[in-house]
């Protein structure tokens, strides 16, 4: 049940608000309020998913309790009423962000219509919160040492800006997981992430996949097709093992960084975008220009900023923690309670020459968990550690 505060020091029109939303058809839980001051006290103490408020009030007007809430709980969305000669102050009000304001006396049909707008609003900023947490903690960076310290702060002060970043390091050392913090922490945040595994898509669908195609442009085209470069417009393009990317699809790749702007597949018309690159590869990618196999033009627009993730082996001081979030998680979805790993198994592991880095760390912690005893011991990080 949705809970509602009213704050409206004219106690009439809080009795005629009470009934109307705490009517059997509607049936919100309904607390009042008769001044900003007791209103505020409330909102610490409860949790509400809306909340009325007079503008003018003694002790505490509606524009200041506005300006509280939004520095307690701004998550709460907050409507206005206002009187005849308040309506200037209503829409001033709305900059500062209310939701909407109601005149009085109110409408019945205009105010439970602005009610359960408002409900559902609230109930959307909660999702994206939730969801938002959900995957900060799905590509949370776990680790001390200097290199990850180096790393975090280098994402702070490139994330915000349109740089392009060139992410690189072995396999299984959490590339990806910069990528999503720079896109997190970007001003794109609330636009898509698309993520391309360069090396998976066989190079004669690369630039499909990428760029999209038309109807006929191959035998198997039945369709016009979007592709990841029209799908991530307004947000960031994460292009992971770039450097197994064809020679061809990179020239196209060029053309989109240079003009923003791409060609389907079989089409002649031009498509602008509006992305981020953030591009990832395990490859040394100077040796793959000495080679021929990648073009400069593109490394140098790619590689604006240079982030390098280290392997496992050079960071052996966060395996205690990093083995520590692995057991939480893998607790979490086997469903049992967390084992502990005795200092000698922990220091065998942060002695283990890791060629997998986090990745098989992950898995020889997952395998321990189920294999070892009560507490994970050093015996059995001898038993089924081993490669």
């Amino acid at each position: 049940m949705s809970k509602i505060l009213i704050i409206e020091d004219e106690a009439a029109i809080r009795r005629v608000l009470v009934k109307i939303l705490s009517e059997e058809n509607e049936g919100y839980e309904v607390a009042e309020a008769e001044d900003g001051l007791v209103g505020i006290e409330s909102i610490k103490k409860e949790d509400y998913d809306l909340i009325l408020c007079d503008i003018k009030m003694p002790k505490m007007d509606g524009v200041e309790v506005l300006e509280a809430v939004k520095k307690l709980k701004p998550e709460i969305p907050i409507v206005m009423i206002s009187g005849h000669g308040d309506l200037d102050t209503a829409v001033n009000t709305m900059r500062l962000g209310a939701f909407d304001y109601i005149s009085k006396p109110p409408d019945l049909n205009r105010l439970l219509n602005t009610v359960r707008i408002a409900l559902d609003r609230k109930e959307l900023v909660v999702e994206n919160t939730r969801l938002k947490k959900k995957v900060g903690q799905k590509y949370e960076m776990v680790g001390a040492s200097n290199a990850i310290a180096q790393i975090k702060d280098m994402i702070e002060k490139v994330a915000p800006t349109e740089a392009r970043v060139l992410i690189t390091g072995p396999n299984g050392t959490g590339k990806e997981l910069v990528a999503h913090w720079l896109h997190q922490k970007s001003e794109r945040a609330n636009g898509p992430m698309i993520e391309v595994n360069c090396a998976a898509i066989p190079s004669e669908l690369i630039e499909s996949e990428l760029f999209g195609h038309v109807k006929g442009a191959f035998t198997s085209a039945a369709k016009d097709r979007a592709g990841k470069f029209e799908a991530a417009n307004g947000g960031t393009i994460f292009l992971d093992e770039v450097g197994d990317m064809s020679l061809s699809a990179q020239a196209k790749v060029l053309r989109a960084l240079q003009e923003n702007k791409v060609q389907r597949v079989g089409s002649d018309k031009d498509i602008k975008v509006d992305v981020r690159v953030i591009a990832a590869t395990n490859k040394d990618l100077k040796k793959e220009i000495e080679e021929g196999r990648f073009r400069e033009d593109l490394y140098h627009r790619l590689a604006v900023i240079l982030i390098r993730v280290p392997a496992l082996n050079e960071r052996r001081d966060d395996i205690p923690l990093l083995v520590d979030y692995f057991t939480q998680k893998i607790a979490e979805e086997h469903g049992t309670s967390e084992k502990k790993f005795s200092e000698k198994a922990l220091k065998l592991l942060q002695d283990y020459d890791w060629t997998g880095n986090i990745r098989e760390l992950r898995n020889v912690v997952e395998r321990l968990i189920i294999l070892g005893g009560k507490e994970v011991s050093e015996n059995d990080v001898k038993l089924f550690a081993s490669k």
